[in-house]
This record gives structure tokens, sequence and C-alpha cells, in this order.
């Protein structure tokens, strides 16, 4: 926290000639799943921000400027997130907006903050919200392509040559199930089985059951919780030997407690460096980072960081970070954060241009595997 302070106390701030607000102060907006089916994403990205903005104007906020934060729950529904967006840019007046939490509200605000001019830093993953790039949005996770191709290395290492999809049909799904897809006939694996789930599923052995008559040499589940976490009863109700890869989207103790300890054992994923931090080596430049924001969420929440509240972290880091090199309007922001150069945050290390609003490579994972409840590196 102390590294992340320094950074956002380092600069000065004007405001925006256009808010209506109190001398010194500047409003930030957020649109997190807090409440629904995606409020393991939503809350930790809301107790994220507020922490950050209490802990920055106890310390005199940005040079002086206090940071007012405006939070919006939606719920994971997409029709109330584009009325939100709307509500945040025309009533509060916000210079910039974290979030949404998913790739499917994410989808839905782009033609509002682009037709605004206020610059978006989405927490969510699906490379369709940075690809092709947009001029006003930018997202802090790594492209779920970036995510199927450490997948997809790692499985050479281990000769696994067919697979199985397994993806639930939503923009997050879908995005994943085309990447995966697509790097896996250029990388020479052979997809012997590709089944689909709804995201309110609560069974899939009949789709398992088709993958094992396929007999393939691992499966890849693709999906946010819940429906990954039933993926792995399922697998282990019906004896299945192959081994079970998920997404980054299920990067949390909430999956492992939703699928069950002993269910998860021996799940392997690509997952954020947060996740096994103190298994990283202290020439790591993340790993100051990582701690010291596990740290302090541990300290306000009595429970650990999670890499999707990290996802939040990583947007106010670039918001804050565009403000103090002299950003005084959305577009003054909106071309800082995309001149980021070696910004050094929770989801990995971020190098932005004109033709990259994502700026995060292969080095933002680490494989993963679930052992006894915990993460361990997958070797």
């Amino acid at each position: 926290m102390k590294k992340l302070l320094a950074i956002l106390l380092g600069g000065t701030m004007v405001l925006h000639a256009g808010l209506a607000l109190a001398a010194g102060t500047v409003r930030i907006g957020a649109l997190f799943s807090v409440t629904g089916p995606a409020s393991f994403l939503g809350e930790p990205e809301k107790n994220t921000l507020e922490m950050l903005v209490k802990d920055i104007n106890s310390k005199g906020g940005v040079k002086g400027t206090k940071l007012e934060l405006v939070v919006y729950d939606t719920q994971g529904d997409s029709t109330k997130a584009k009325q939100l967006v709307n509500k945040l840019i025309k009533n509060d007046k916000v210079v910039a907006i974290v979030g949404p939490s998913t790739t499917g509200d994410t989808m839905a605000i782009i033609e509002d903050v682009e037709k605004a001019g206020i610059p978006l830093v989405s927490c969510a993953a699906g490379i369709k919200i940075t690809e092709p790039v947009k001029k006003w949005v930018f997202k802090t996770p790594a492209n779920d392509h970036v995510a199927a191709e450490k997948i997809f290395n790692y499985m050479a290492t281990k000769k696994q040559k067919s697979i199985a999809l397994l993806t639930v049909s939503d923009a997050f799904g879908s995005s994943g199930r085309e990447q995966l897809k697509t790097l896996a006939k250029q990388k020479g694996f052979t997809i012997v089985a590709d089944e689909v789930y709804g995201p309110k599923d609560t069974d899939m052995t009949p789709q398992l059951t088709k993958i094992k008559g396929a007999k393939p040499d691992a499966i890849i589940c693709w999906g946010t919780n819940p429906g990954p976490a039933v993926v792995t009863r399922n697998v282990k109700q019906l004896g299945l030997k192959i081994p079970l890869y998920q997404s980054h989207g299920v990067a949390s103790k909430k999956y492992i407690e939703l699928a069950g300890a002993d269910n998860a054992e021996g799940v392997l994923l690509p997952a954020g460096k947060l996740a096994i931090y103190d298994k990283l080596k202290p020439s790591d430049p993340q790993q100051k980072v990582l701690r010291e924001y596990d740290q302090s969420y541990r300290k306000n929440y009595n429970v650990e960081a999670s890499t999707f509240g990290g996802y939040a972290y990583d947007a106010f880091l670039m918001i804050t970070d565009a403000i103090k090199k002299g950003a005084t309007t959305p577009e003054q922001i909106r071309s800082n954060i995309e001149q980021s150069k070696k910004l050094v945050g929770v989801s990995g290390v971020f190098t932005m241009s004109p033709a990259d609003h994502n700026g995060l490579d292969l080095s933002a994972f680490e494989m993963v595997r679930i052992t006894k409840g915990d993460w361990e590196l997958a070797r």
C-alpha cells in the first residue's frame, strides 16, 4: 500500500471544468456486480476501490485534492449497466469509470462511454472489449487469448494433444471458446469434443458424459463461477481421470470453496501472480506490490485479496497515474493511460499503446495447480 500511496500522492490534479463538485474534489465512477451471480467478482472490486479511496483521502488526497467514489451495482444485468453508466456520466459527471465486472456488462456500455468521451477501464477479460481498439476503453485483466495460450503451452509440455472444450454460453465463455478454437488449430491441438453449458445450469453430467466418450487427453472448462465449480464436482462424481483445466475466470479461493477442496484437487489454471506471490522470486517486479495489496486487504476485510479485486486496483492505479502526470480532463486521462509504460500492478506490468488497450502479455499469468485447497506453481 505504501508503494501505491507514493504513486498516487506524487502528482497534481485540476478539476474538469464540467464537474459541479466542492473545490478540491474529483469524482470517479464505478460499475460492479456487487450482488447477483457475479458478486464474487464485484464485491472484492468494490472493496478494493473503497479501501484505496479511503487511504488516499486519509493522507490528504492527491496533492490536496480529495477523491469521491460513486459505485453502482449492476447485479450482472447488462440493461441495468447501461442505465447506470448514463447516470454516472450525466448526473454524477465522473471523469473516469472503473468496471464493469463482466464482459457482457462491459460490451453493453461501450457505445455510451465512447459517445460521451469518458475513459472506461474495465475489470472484465473478454478480448472483444479492447479488440478492435476503442478510443475510450481499456481493461486490466489479460486478454483471454493470453490465458488460453498459457494453458496450451503448458499442455504441450505434458504431451496432451487431444482436448475437449466445455464453455459457458455467455460473453466470457463465447469469447474464450473462439480463442481456444483458433489457438488449438494454430498450435496443432485436436478438439475431439466441443460442449456448451448455460450460465444457470446446475448439472453438466450430460456434456461430460459425451466428453468421456471422446477420450480426450484433457478437458478445458471456460467460465466464471458457479458453473466451473459445478463442472469440477461433476467430473469427480463421474470418476473421470482426465486432467481438468479451468480458465483464469475462477482464479480465487471462492472457486475452491464452491467446488470443494477434494473435488478441485489437481485442477490446473492460469492465474495472476497474486495467488502465489509468496512463491515468487524477490526479484519479480510485482512481488512487492502484490504483498502490500494483500496485506492491506486482509487488514481491512479480514480475508485475503483476490485476483478480481486486483483488476479494480489496477484500473484505479492507471487513472490516478494518468492524473499524476498532469491530466486534468477525461481526454487527457485517456491519453495518459494509453501512454502507460511498464506500470507495475496486481495483474501484471502494463505497457499500453494506441494499438493495445490491455498492455499485458504471457508474463501476466502463472500456471497453478490446486493442492490441498491452496495454490501451488504447476511444473
